[in-house]
């Protein structure tokens, strides 16, 4: 049975590394240099070297001059110059209908009536002739879903409860949930950034030592990170953050609401991360009290995948930089 159960978790961390990078939103920003010429930056992100089929759409008689083409950390990055009258019309995103990734949209005029929105499958247009303010609130779903799809960051987030005692459950995730603000906000609106691929790298070595300690708390050995979780939570969560300021990275904040957009992402990061953590306790206790299964086999098993698909992580992520 416990050789299954090992194979089994082989199978799942071998599985899980397609995902293991969050939905990433695109972005299309246009700003007038003069009177109809655009300076166009499209954006969007990779999939496993491959980018989406996402395509912006102008309005008729528009015409693209000097495109350049270029890839930064895994986003696709074109620019171009365009003669186009975007005072009346539509912008949209052909094919967005089609994934999980919002577009953000942003236009700034020389007449100063600047627009931006979220296209997303149910609104997938931007009308030029209807005057928009700045999106911010579209800032707090971005940063549910970035932590509900960030399979990396959830894994940390169930490895620490794993590793911690009921007691010190509150005062680890409220550590780890300080120390990525910090990041976040110091990234964000200080300009302060790390490389992308260390970044996703010291993350993946965290889900997999978490993994470890939670392990060997299972057979009864205790380590520092379980006399001292918040420690560890802080440490690693400091990292975490600049993870999370990758997606604000693609399509930075917008201006004149810069501190309210990330107030709204960094709090639907911690809506995802409460609504995460309470779902696992709730599967805990109705496995335990109602359908009478033994919880002790279960962690043990959870901690080993932790483990291995962090590990798993972790390799790939440093054969990609090294190839």
């Amino acid at each position: 049975m416990n050789r299954l159960l090992l194979a089994l978790l082989v199978l799942v961390g071998i599985a899980l590394p397609a995902a293991a990078h969050e939905v990433r939103p695109a972005y299309l920003e246009l700003v007038e240099t003069e009177p109809g010429l655009f300076a166009v930056t499209w954006k969007q992100p990779i999939l496993d070297g491959r980018r989406l089929k996402l395509d912006p759409v102008f309005p008729d008689g528009c015409t693209r001059e000097r495109d350049r083409t270029e890839a930064v950390a895994g986003t696709l990055v074109q620019r171009w110059d365009m003669r186009c009258d975007l005072s009346a019309g539509h912008v949209a995103i052909e094919g967005l209908e089609r994934t999980l990734t919002d577009a953000f949209v942003r236009v700034d005029r020389l007449t100063g009536d600047d627009l931006s929105a979220v296209l997303r499958p149910g609104a997938l247009r931007l009308d030029l002739s209807v005057p928009t303010g700045a999106p911010t609130a579209a800032y707090f779903r971005i940063g549910v879903e970035h932590i509900i799809f960030g399979y990396d960051h959830l894994l940390f987030v169930l490895g620490l409860v794993l590793l911690v005692r009921p007691r010190q459950l509150l005062a680890t995730v409220t550590a780890f949930t300080l120390a990525h603000s910090i990041t976040l906000a110091a990234a964000s609106l200080g300009g302060i950034t790390l490389p992308g691929p260390p970044v996703e790298i010291i993350i993946a070595m965290s889900i997999a030592l978490l993994g470890a300690e939670a392990i060997y708390r299972s057979r009864g050995r205790e380590t520092l990170s379980q006399r001292k979780p918040w420690l560890i939570a802080f440490g690693f969560g400091l990292i975490h953050g600049f993870g999370f300021a990758g997606a604000l990275s693609e399509i930075g904040l917008p201006r004149g609401a810069e501190i309210l957009a990330l107030l709204l992402f960094n709090l639907g990061v911690e809506v995802g991360q409460v609504a995460f953590v309470c779902t696992v306790l709730l599967v805990a206790f109705l496995a335990t009290r109602l359908a009478r299964l033994p919880l002790a086999p279960a962690r043990h098993v959870a901690a080993y995948m932790i483990g291995i698909v962090g590990a798993y992580w972790a390799i790939e992520r440093i054969v990609n930089v090294l190839v």
